[in-house]
């Protein structure tokens, strides 16, 4: 490559960036998937690739699927050398970008293309693959991408790579198999992305990937509350691969915090070990609580003795949950009012006693209207009520997707109140709890923000002949350590954790076994106790 001043290349494009960014709003670059990779993790990126690859890539062949103004460039300029650099490719598709780009990079040989990278490489002659690529690519989410740019996407990575991907996956699953496939025989490649493919659904098809077609490298994920980008609240993870196969008994680097080249934990995860995990976020691995697996290899969950279903999603809590002096004054029926719990912000307490009628013993009392008559019957017999909910138009309620789905539209999803209840999101690392356990001894129910507990199988006829077993069950639920819940939930940029129904039920229940060891939970084949004791099904 011809040689340019690379330290004042990048002072100058880090102050164009800055003027780019600012021409946008965060919305439009939120749909666009334009966050900007910081120079100084670019270079530590490219710095980790050469001390791994350096006999190898020499020379260097370099391509950005998604270049923006060349941050990655201009670290592997500075990290490998001009000299070194024989063929350098950047694909961009924003115009303003690309002409960026070129300003900046031409002197020094780059080539850069306009355009959509998964289309270009698709062609029938696309450009010549590269044995290096360093990229960041577009954080762009399935809902911001149309049903034909979703058809054609998963048709040309079907056809390329031989890979189905979900309808729920952001275009970065598409670029990553897509470009790696162009790439030559025995390149590496490091990419910047956002880590929840580990753990999700639609990430299966590129964990498999991953795992069977490349050599899968290294992964460093961030701390959750060391956001890279300071305009998106992503956690992210770097993934480096080689393309070739992956040799017999390869185990696959873990690094967590701090930076790729100083991380704070690490682990190795042998292949055979990490195409049959479920959630890739659980290496490295800290200490394992005692007790969670069974002798005979079953361990029992959650699942096994609760029915765990999210709260009712209202479409509208600030015009559906008022006050119940409020709906008192104006005369609202109470057959249409249920007692609701309030946001987990508000609720201090993880006991919730009741007054006399069943509501929680709470400043303010709360209900959520929930009526399932016809708007004209509900006009002529309840006018109150209706002249409430005629306030909807105006406020836009009824154009929601949730309102605009139900009939009548202001009736509620279907749920009884819940004896305990897990906070569905929260924030929280180190001694801090991002989730919070409650135990309802109200008639009231809860919204989305929590996560409802009903007990079911032997559980339930438990607290049926025993109902003082309550308070010993909710205090096991407050055993469940944080390791576990955040092991079985999702972590997102700045810290904030999410547990789903599904993961909740996958937390370890051993403890209640160990209480109970009468409370035997089934297999498909067995019945199995914690002991390790097998039980013939039928006893």
């Amino acid at each position: 490559m011809l040689a340019i001043d690379q330290a004042a290349t990048e002072s100058r494009r880090q102050a164009i960036q800055l003027t780019l960014d600012s021409r946008k709003s965060p919305a439009d670059r939120n749909r666009l998937g334009q966050f900007a990779t910081p120079y100084p993790l670019a270079v530590d990126i490219a710095r980790y690739v050469r001390s791994i690859a350096s006999p190898i890539l020499y020379p260097v062949r370099f391509a950005d699927p998604s270049f923006g103004t060349g941050s990655f460039y201009s670290a592997a300029l500075a990290v490998f050398g001009a000299d070194r650099i024989q063929a350098a490719l950047g694909v961009e598709i924003d115009s303003a970008f690309c002409d960026t780009a070129r300003k900046l990079w031409s002197a020094s040989g780059l080539r850069v293309l306009k355009g959509d990278f998964t289309r270009i490489v698709a062609e029938t002659n696309p450009p010549a693959p590269p044995n290096l690529v360093l990229t960041n690519p577009p954080y762009v989410r399935h809902h911001h991408l149309s049903r034909e740019q979703k058809a054609y996407l998963q048709s040309v990575t079907f056809q390329k790579a031989g890979v189905k991907v979900s309808g729920l996956a952001g275009l970065y699953v598409y670029f990553v198999l897509l470009t790696t496939e162009w790439m030559e025989d025995g390149g590496y490649a490091a990419w910047l992305l956002p880590s929840e493919f580990m753990d999700v659904k639609y990430g299966v098809a590129l964990k498999r990937y991953l795992a069977n077609r490349v050599t899968l490298v290294r992964l460093h994920r961030f701390d959750p509350e060391d956001v890279q980008f300071d305009d998106a609240l992503v956690s992210s993870v770097v993934v480096v691969l080689r393309k070739t196969a992956p040799p017999a008994g390869h185990a696959v680097e873990f690094t967590l915090g701090g930076t790729i080249l100083k991380p704070k934990a690490r682990d190795r995860v042998s292949l055979q070990q990490l195409v049959t995990s479920r959630k890739w976020t659980l290496y490295p691995a800290p200490v394992r609580s005692k007790g969670r697996a069974a002798a005979n290899g079953y361990s029992p969950v959650l699942g096994d003795f609760f029915r765990v279903q999210r709260g009712i999603a209202t479409g509208g809590n600030k015009f559906f949950i008022i006050q119940r002096s409020y709906a008192e004054r104006r005369g609202f029926p109470r057959c249409f009012l249920r007692p609701v719990l309030p946001s987990p912000r508000y609720l201090r307490k993880t006991i919730i006693e009741a007054d006399e009628t069943g509501y929680p013993l709470l400043e303010p009392q709360l209900c959520v209207i929930d009526c399932d008559i016809q708007e004209s019957d509900l006009r002529s017999r309840y006018p109150e009520l209706w002249k409430y909910l005629q306030r909807a138009d105006s406020l836009g309620i009824k154009q929601g997707y949730i309102v605009r789905k139900r009939h009548p539209w202001y009736r509620q999803e279907r749920r009884e109140p819940a004896p305990f209840l897990c906070t569905y999101m929260g924030r929280g690392s180190g001694e801090n709890r991002p989730f919070r356990f409650i135990w309802n001894r109200s008639q009231a129910i809860a919204t989305n923000l929590y996560l409802m507990l009903y007990p079911k199988n032997q559980l339930a006829t438990l607290l049926v002949h025993d109902p003082d077993c309550a308070a010993e069950v909710f205090e096991l639920l407050k055993q469940v350590t944080d390791h576990e819940l955040r092991s079985e939930g999702r972590v997102y940029g700045g810290g904030l954790n999410k547990i789903e129904p599904r993961e909740l039920a996958r937390v370890s229940a051993s403890a209640f076994v160990k209480r109970w060891p009468e409370l035997c939970f089934k297999t498909p084949q067995q019945r199995v106790l914690f002991d390790g004791t097998l039980s013939d099904d039928s006893t």
